[in-house]
């Protein structure tokens, strides 16, 4: 009998490290917290900077120039958000995976970046195609980024933690939903880069990284 538990320990050790050298495991919930706080500074700005364009428009019209900048002004908010989320997580994964002794940049965290790069590289083509057809079809680019981020999420969470794929459904709906609501897209946007990313991080923080040292 001793010597069945000796070997069904054995047995469960070599499950634990196959499990870890094929998953992603340093992914910290306090990125997903500054994240989602990120985003929701972003979508507050982006509202401010769309609302004023609205107004003008309304009292005194708008040239495309005035239309562009606009467009360029609020993609330059989503490419910051994007820029410090991804600087954020690098930060906080890095200090996880030297706390638990692993190398942050292995050939698993590429297989998630590259599993993970496919959705949203196709995701932002397809929002700058909606661009390239000026207004025609951009109250839809909300919800695009937020239905391709999801299946990023989906795609790449068989090489990472496993919750990451319930983010990924819910950023997916919320998406879809925001289809048939398209005249509150900044909401939909705010509500799946922001308040989902904080709650999906704090979730991780207190089931992953909260006894850590």
């Amino acid at each position: 009998m001793e010597n069945d538990q000796l070997h069904l320990d054995a047995l469960q050790d070599i499950r634990q490290m196959m499990k870890k050298s094929n998953r992603f495991l340093s992914l910290s919930g306090l990125s997903g917290i500054f994240a989602g706080i990120y985003a929701l500074a972003g979508a507050y700005l982006g509202n401010s900077i769309i609302r004023d364009f609205m107004n003008r428009a309304y009292l005194q019209g708008t040239t495309r120039a005035d239309y562009r900048h606009t467009i360029l002004l609020c993609a330059f908010i989503c490419i910051t958000v994007l820029i410090l989320s991804i600087f954020t997580a690098i930060l906080f994964s890095g200090n996880k995976a030297k706390r638990h002794g692993y190398k942050l940049f292995d050939h698993t965290a590429w297989r998630l970046i590259i599993n993970m790069l496919i959705p949203l590289a196709a995701g932002g083509m397809f929002c700058i195609a909606m661009l390239y057809h000026n207004n025609v079809y951009i109250e839809l680019i909300g919800p695009a980024m937020l239905i391709f981020y999801g299946l990023a999420l989906v795609n790449g969470s068989k090489y990472t933690l496993h919750d990451i794929r319930y983010l990924g459904c819910a950023e997916i709906t919320l998406g879809l939903i925001a289809c048939f609501y398209i005249s509150y897209g900044i909401v939909f946007w705010a509500i799946g880069f922001g308040v989902l990313h904080i709650l999906y991080g704090t979730y991780m923080w207190f089931k992953y990284d909260r006894n850590l040292k």
